[in-house]
Formats: C-alpha cells, structure tokens, sequence
C-alpha cells in the first residue's frame, strides 16, 4: 500500500508521499549534530529502517548544513545492499491515500459540484487488490513517495503506479523501491532536522 513521507511512519509506503506533520517542531541541525550516537541513529531510523543506513550517516556528523546531511542521506541510499533494503521495507507500514480527498467532482441537476464519492471508493479498492497482487509477486509492501502531489491527486498516482511497477522484474523494482526509500527517508528527514549548524 501507499506510504506518506513522515518522520515517523506514517502515510507513502505509498506511503503516498507527503506525511504526517511531526508531533513536534523541526530539531536544529546543530542539536542533530551534538546528540549522541545512539539518539541520533534512532531518530534517523524513524526516516529508513536500515540499522546500516542509519549508522553510516551518524558516522559522518556533524554537517555543517542541511544540504550536506541529505546528500550523506542520498549516498548512503544508494548504497543499500540487499540486507539493508529488505530491513528498511520490513520496517515501512503502507497506508492507503483517503478515499475522501479525490478530486473527482460531479454536478447535480441543479449545477451543484461534488465528490464522486463512488467513484473514489471504487478506486481505493482498486487500490487494495493492486497492493495485494503487488505484495504476492514482490514479497513486500507496495510503498510510493507522493511528495509533491496534491492530496486530491494521490489515489490516483498510487494507482497508475502501482499498476505500472507490477510489470516490473525484480530487479527493476528492487531499484525503483530503493529510490522511493530514498525520497521518502529525505522528506522524513527535511521535516525532522532543519537549520545550519550553529544556528538555534
């Protein structure tokens, strides 16, 4: 299913995208960079679930910006093994996007616009069997950054690409999903540690 880009799982899988907004305010980066090891692993592990990943990029503070921690988050992705990636999607919980935030609207006969309801809800089980087909064919949940698409837009991205990954080999797919881990980990991580070191 869908994961959401959240600093703690959230939505996105496909988990579509976007996330949850953090129960608290952004850490500033020179608190990241002074926190001890053991804290600072355990909040990158709310971004990507790779115990590996995770330490690699404590290994490497403090940084001296923002920009700097997330091209150690990027590098660090890129070099998932196989290990790493079935430990980060072991840890990911898909959710569904809404069937209630759909932009499919109608007019009544007296001109009056609104939600497709039906329409969506037929969608979202859409959804669900392709999550399930996914799941059986790849072993694993379906997850999908959808950072950057409106709410309204999301069923049906996650839709059309879940559909899409389906005809995907298992190579193919172990890529794409070491991607979509790596967009979800940096949206999860811009939302959780921000500022310069230094600063706040």
């Amino acid at each position: 299913m869908p994961v959401l880009p959240s600093p703690s799982p959230p939505l996105p899988g496909t988990a579509p995208g976007a996330g949850p907004v953090p129960a608290s305010p952004p850490m500033p980066l020179s608190r990241f960079n002074a926190a001890p090891d053991e804290a600072a692993a355990a909040l990158l592990l709310r971004c990507c679930g790779s115990t590996r990943w995770a330490a690699r990029i404590t290994g490497c503070r403090p940084y001296p910006d923002t920009d700097s921690l997330l091209a150690a988050l990027d590098e660090a992705s890129y070099d998932m093994t196989p290990g790493d990636l079935a430990e980060a999607l072991a840890s990911e919980t898909p959710e569904l996007p809404s069937p209630d935030g759909g932009p499919a609207l109608s007019k009544d006969r007296d001109g009056l616009r609104h939600r497709d309801q039906r329409g969506l809800l037929t969608a979202h089980t859409a959804l669900r069997a392709a999550h399930a087909a996914y799941e059986n064919r790849f072993g694993h949940a379906f997850i999908i950054c959808l950072d950057g698409w409106e709410p309204g837009e999301q069923l049906g991205q996650a839709l059309a690409s879940v559909r899409a990954r389906l005809g995907n080999d298992l190579e193919e797919e172990r890529l794409v999903v070491t991607e979509e881990l790596r967009r979800l980990a940096r949206g999860r991580l811009g939302r959780t540690v921000r500022g310069v070191a230094g600063a706040g």
